[in-house]
C-alpha cells in the first residue's frame, strides 16, 4: 500500500508507525515519554511533610484495587471491565478509546517516607494516596545561640 510522505504527513506517519509497533510489543513506552498511555494517568507531586499521588481512575469500585508499598516502591493494581454491548451480529463499534482490562502502575518514593503513615482515599475517581515522611527528615530551621 502506498503511504505519501509529504511533509504534513510525517509526524502522522511516524504516529501510525509507533502504534503498530506498541500493539505488536504491548510495549507503553512513547515518543511523547515513559507510560504516557498508561492507565491510570498520575499526577505526582511532593510537599516538605509527604508525597502526594493522584490516580484518575473514575468508574472503578475502591473495594477492586490493589494498593501495595514495599521496599519504597507503591503499585496501584485493578482491573477495569469493558462496557461495549455484547457482540451481536448488528452492533459495529467505531471507535473504542476506553481502557480495559488489567492494569498495573508503579511508583518508587523516596527513602525517607514512612510505610506505617500512608493513606489512600478514593473520591470522585481520583485515588489520592498520601505518603508522609518521617519526621527526622522533615526540614527545620536550626537557631544560632
Amino acid at each position: 500500500m502506498y503511504r505519501s510522505l509529504l511533509p504534513r504527513d510525517v509526524f502522522a506517519e511516524l504516529n501510525r508507525l509507533q502504534r503498530e509497533l506498541q500493539q505488536t510489543f504491548e510495549f507503553s513506552p512513547s515518543i511523547r515519554g515513559i507510560s504516557r498511555n498508561g492507565f491510570p494517568a498520575l499526577n505526582v507531586g511532593r510537599t516538605p511533610q509527604s508525597v502526594e499521588i493522584y490516580a484518575f481512575a473514575p468508574g472503578l469500585d475502591p473495594a477492586t484495587l490493589e494498593i501495595d508499598l514495599e521496599r519504597g516502591v507503591l503499585s496501584i493494581a485493578g482491573e477495569r471491565p469493558a462496557t461495549l454491548p455484547a457482540p451481536v451480529e448488528k452492533v459495529a463499534v467505531h471507535i473504542n478509546e476506553r481502557f480495559a482490562g488489567r492494569f498495573r502502575r508503579v511508583v518508587s518514593l523516596p527513602d525517607d517516607i514512612d510505610p506505617n503513615a500512608v493513606t489512600a482515599d478514593y473520591r470522585d475517581g481520583v485515588l489520592h494516596i498520601s505518603a508522609k515522611r518521617r519526621e527526622s527528615a522533615q526540614p527545620r530551621r536550626i537557631s544560632i545561640q
